[in-house]
């Protein structure tokens, strides 16, 4: 999404400061406690303060289009949305058994490499890393519900709010665990599969429940929060899939991800599932999810990805997806700030490249 587009003004120095503020004070709490429990609220913030904000500027940008005017309480609830990214980051992280995230050691990395620089084992290194990361993402789930449950708005207003992070939460757990159920390969995953895991997993908590706040939030009569649902739906579907181009042929220095990473963890992906029908499939079949995979071994794996169709089929895919949704956006009742808001964004979400 462009400067423009995100509104980059008023209200988002008010997030800014807003979202620095909140951290800041758990942090100084945090010092009443040990001081591995600060170092671990000091790892928060940076992680909340750094990345590219793009779920709360979408609900402050989409506020705004709709004529929201209670600017605390839309920058309250975009708070709420970064910390829940956090939160789902960080869970995820753990999962994947990640140790990067955006360029640099992640939590678990950063509190195991300190174990393992005192003498203790990886195992009991990695113990305490994922346990440091679990807290922490229980920690900015608590912390992004709070928020909401405090907004200064009408009872109604406000009890809306709670049931789409409830929501939203309950969906992308459904997701997630579908998403680690796929990779374990107990039965065969169809395209289908691996698209409903994408729409529960992404979908929802990135494009869904932002937009939907925005709207309820500002007021917005209630087809057209169907209707922004529906359009939210569309665009998490793309913006996944481009994740997971990047996360197989996506430029490092760009994503600040590893592009093995997603092939050594066996992440069960569109571009897999259609791999897997092509006959030389079984010539790298053994490196997929194997977590001693070598360059040259993740390298013959793009190759027969690519060689396959598979990626083709994909960007195919997203493309396909990016002009249906932008009739979506041309036929809905939603302003028309909001129709130049939404057609930016579906377009940043099927080409970007980090």
């Amino acid at each position: 999404m462009s400067d423009a587009a995100l509104g980059v003004d008023d209200i988002t120095a008010q997030f800014d400061a807003r979202l620095s503020g909140i951290l800041a004070r758990r942090k100084a709490r945090s010092y009443e406690f040990s001081p591995q429990y600060a170092h671990l609220w000091d790892s928060l913030e940076r992680m909340a303060l750094g990345g590219k904000k793009v779920r709360p500027r979408l609900l402050l940008d989409a506020y705004a289009a709709l004529g929201g005017t209670d600017e605390q309480s839309a920058v309250d609830a975009a708070c709420a949305m970064e910390l829940l990214h956090v939160a789902l980051v960080i869970h995820d992280d753990v999962i994947d058994r990640d140790l990067v995230r955006r360029g640099e050691m992640n939590i678990t990395g950063t509190f195991a490499s300190e174990a393992l620089s005192r003498g203790k084992s990886r195992r009991e290194a990695n113990t305490w890393g994922e346990a440091s990361s679990l807290l922490a993402g229980d920690l900015m789930l608590t912390l992004a519900h709070s928020l909401l449950a405090r907004l200064d708005v009408d009872e109604s207003r406000r009890r809306t709010a709670l049931d789409i992070f409830d929501d939203t939460v309950f969906e992308s757990a459904a997701g997630e665990h579908y998403d680690v159920w796929l990779s374990l390969r107990l039965e065969s995953a169809t395209a289908q599969d691996v698209l409903a895991m994408v729409d529960q997993k992404t979908a929802a908590y990135s494009f869904q429940a932002p937009l939907t706040l925005a709207a309820v939030l500002a007021g917005a009569p209630s087809d057209l929060v169907d209707e922004l649902t529906v359009i939210a739906r569309h665009i998490g579907v793309i913006y996944q899939l481009r994740d997971d181009v990047l996360g197989v042929f996506g430029d490092e220095r760009e994503t600040g991800k590893s592009a093995s990473s997603d092939l050594r963890e066996g992440k069960e992906t569109l571009l897999i599932s259609y791999a897997r029908s092509d006959a030389a499939w079984s010539t790298v079949a053994p490196y997929f999810g194997d977590d001693g995979m070598s360059a040259s071994e993740g390298d013959g794996l793009r190759r027969v990805i690519e060689e396959s169709g598979a990626l083709l089929f994909v960007e195919s895919l997203i493309s396909e997806r990016c002009e249906q949704v932008q009739q979506l956006i041309d036929e809905s009742h939603l302003p028309s700030a909001v129709h130049v808001l939404l057609r930016d964004l579906a377009s940043t979400c099927g080409s970007r490249t980090s």
